[in-house]
């Protein structure tokens, strides 16, 4: 590309827009979905552990069939698949909705539903992350990510609130049927509307497409992946990474907000909201900032890794919620500039007929990891108290940091220089957020 300003050229190109816009609705609609549910559940039941469960069986089939939506992806097309997906949920979102609004929801409904809504992520993940580079040139995907990813954090951060505005609508403070209709057809008119932007993008397809079946293709990606010496570095160092980071932030973080700071839940939701505001902060400047780095990609992915090891050292001495929020404001921040370049550079160098497979891998190994170190955290802290956890947290990532560094290619990661099969090239086409 030229010296032209790639923003400009980013929200100059129709395809973005589009998909801009249809993203931002659907995963506003998202978090209408994510809040109402537990509030139907529990009207329902009252049961803390049927919540439990039917949370867990709308991951569970993601988690399942990932894979087999990403070959599927590269067996016709990350456009279609992604279509269908948005029409399928607003099919069931909008029973949902029509069935609570009648008070013809049942327990056995629910689970039914959620069953089937968690199935379509299975196919919708790894098409939007197959997309993108049919969308717009390689040269603009970074800024692209950066765009697409704050979004979707921004949603993240404001969504909640219009949310729950819209459910207690219903009668506040018992959180009537109404309300939760309305908040379950918003996000099934969200899932409309974003179809039909995603019909306006047009997009350019691989030169090839797998014809294999399911299995084999799915086999076929694994072994391409283990083969390329830097994608299988890559791979197993943010396992590693999503292990011994997931756990402590999802588990020992709230352990620590109850026995330790003043506010307990609302001492946590100030932290959280830090952490997801530098999440933001981080992907915007990385799609702004594009060729911010150190000599190379991989370098910079491992001095900002080693920095929140750092930074994690000092989270069992937090006593107070201003500093665990002055602590998670810059680990958000370093963690969203990261996954927009990592993101960015899979689909460079991932080749275009393999995309939605490899993709679905990776997301496989990062969300296949969350519930075991979730897990293995709360063991540890059957043993270990907060700052112990936190520290050999610590620890365990600058040990990974360090090996990454000494005994793999990971260092020498770099974008492309021109196209090597891999989807370098322009293209044009459409994209959407799940």
């Amino acid at each position: 590309m030229s010296s032209t300003d790639p923003r400009r050229e980013l929200f100059r190109n129709p395809n973005f827009r589009w998909l801009v816009g249809g993203g931002l609705l659907s995963a506003l609609g998202d978090q209408f979905t994510l809040l109402a549910l537990p509030w139907l559940v529990l009207s329902l039941s009252h049961d803390p552990l049927v919540l439990g469960t039917v949370l867990a069986l709308g991951s569970l089939p993601r988690a399942v069939f990932i894979l087999v939506g990403g070959a599927l992806v590269d067996r016709h097309s990350p456009r279609q698949v992604l279509w269908l997906t948005k029409w399928l949920n607003f099919a069931l979102l909008g029973l949902l909705a029509a069935l609570v609004a009648t008070d013809r929801i049942t327990l056995p409904g629910v689970y039914a539903l959620t069953l089937l809504i968690g199935l379509a992520t299975a196919f919708s993940y790894p098409a939007g992350s197959a997309i993108l580079p049919q969308a717009v040139p390689a040269a603009l995907l970074q800024p692209a990510n950066g765009v697409l990813m704050g979004v979707r954090q921004l949603v993240l951060l404001l969504g909640p609130v219009l949310a729950g505005l819209l459910v207690s609508a219903g009668g506040a403070p018992a959180l009537g049927r109404q309300g939760l209709a309305l908040a379950f057809g918003f996000d099934a008119l969200s899932f409309a509307v974003s179809a039909w932007t995603l019909a306006r993008v047009q997009t350019s397809a691989p030169a090839a497409r797998t014809t294999q079946p399911v299995g084999a293709a799915i086999a076929e990606s694994l072994r391409a992946c283990w083969q390329d010496r830097e994608l299988r570095a890559l791979f197993l160092y943010f396992a590693a990474i999503a292990f011994f980071v997931g756990g402590p932030i999802q588990v020992a973080l709230p352990v620590l907000a109850a026995e330790r700071l003043p506010g307990g839940a609302a001492s946590l939701g100030w932290m959280l909201a830090a952490h997801g505001l530098g999440s933001l902060l981080g992907m915007a400047v990385s799609g702004l900032k594009p060729h911010w780095r150190l000599a190379t990609l991989g370098g910079t992915v491992l001095l900002i890794d080693s920095i929140a090891g750092a930074v994690f050292l000092l989270f069992g001495h937090v006593h107070a919620a201003w500093q665990g929020a002055a602590l998670l404001l810059p680990l958000g921040a370093l963690g969203g500039f990261v996954m927009v370049a990592v993101y960015s550079w899979l689909q460079r160098r991932i080749a275009p007929e393999m995309l939605g497979r490899s993709m679905a891998l990776f997301m496989f190994i990062v969300m296949g990891l969350a519930p075991l170190a979730s897990a293995a955290a709360g063991a540890a802290l059957r043993v270990l108290d907060v700052t112990q956890l936190f520290s050999a947290a610590a620890l365990c990532l600058l040990a990974v940091v360090a090996l990454g560094a000494l005994f793999t290619p990971i260092r020498r990661i770099d974008y492309p220089q021109a196209a090597t099969g891999s989807g370098d090239g322009p293209a044009t086409g459409q994209a959407a957020l799940s």
